[in-house]
């Protein structure tokens, strides 16, 4: 008797843990999604967080899933902006290292767009040759209402 309760019991567990490996393995069965991260701050260790986020979110639901969107306006622009070009400008700080750069490079490889605010360029006096790899194509005429635009078309707000 107590060795087939032991079956049964060892049965259970396996029985169990496969169901929760199963479950664990489904986890990263998102989908397909759409997201706007909002980027409005000039902290550099915070706007790197925000690009490891960005690429977390990539690993775990794939590329070719997502359609993010990365749109900065106010002091997030500095995200872009070459470190020696913020003295000429009206931002304190340009953290557009080499670093950064890469780390914005390898996102857009995946897909990631990054849009940056017309008003902010220009209440900030910045020259889009002054902003590491943006085109005028990047630029949209207000970054909070793209973000609304966005939502109203589906899209997640995220702002890490």
């Amino acid at each position: 008797m107590k060795t087939t309760i032991n079956k049964m019991v060892t049965g259970l567990i396996a029985l169990s843990m496969a169901f929760g490996l199963s479950s664990i393995a489904n986890a990263g069965d998102y989908g397909t999604q759409r997201i706007a991260y909002h980027v409005n701050y000039d902290g550099a260790k915070r706007q790197t967080g925000a690009l490891r986020n960005i690429q977390n979110h990539i690993n775990a639901v794939g590329a070719k899933n997502l359609d993010l969107r990365v749109i900065m306006h106010g002091k997030g622009l500095s995200m872009l902006l070459l470190p020696e070009e913020a003295s000429s400008t009206k931002l304190p700080v340009g953290n557009a290292t080499n670093k950064q750069q890469a780390s914005i490079a390898n996102l857009k490889k995946q897909g990631v767009t990054f849009k940056v605010c017309a008003n902010t360029l220009k209440g900030k006096k910045i020259d889009t040759d002054q902003l590491y790899d943006a085109e005028r194509t990047d630029i949209v005429p207000s970054g909070v209402a793209e973000i609304a635009h966005l939502q109203a078309k589906g899209f997640a707000y995220l702002r890490p």
